[in-house]
């Protein structure tokens, strides 16, 4: 998923781990906690970059979770 440059995914090997995403612009990467949201790891996003990510996961959890639950069934 893309949303506002923004690359939204997940790794494949990683089902065994609760649901989570990773957001990634240029070099930067994060991760996300699904339930509840929230930032999983340092990063070097900005802080007013990683509250813009955490609304975006927030807004959009439902459609992760699916996307999760489809391919990690």
């Amino acid at each position: 998923m893309r949303v506002r440059g923004y690359r939204f995914f997940f790794y494949s090997n990683e089902g065994s781990e609760p649901p989570h995403v990773y957001v990634e612009r240029a070099e930067f990467t994060a991760k996300f906690w699904l339930r509840p949201v929230e930032s999983a790891a340092r990063t070097r996003f900005s802080g007013r970059e990683l509250r813009l990510l955490h609304r975006i996961v927030e807004l959009r959890r439902d459609l992760i979770e699916e996307a999760w639950d489809e391919y990690f069934g």
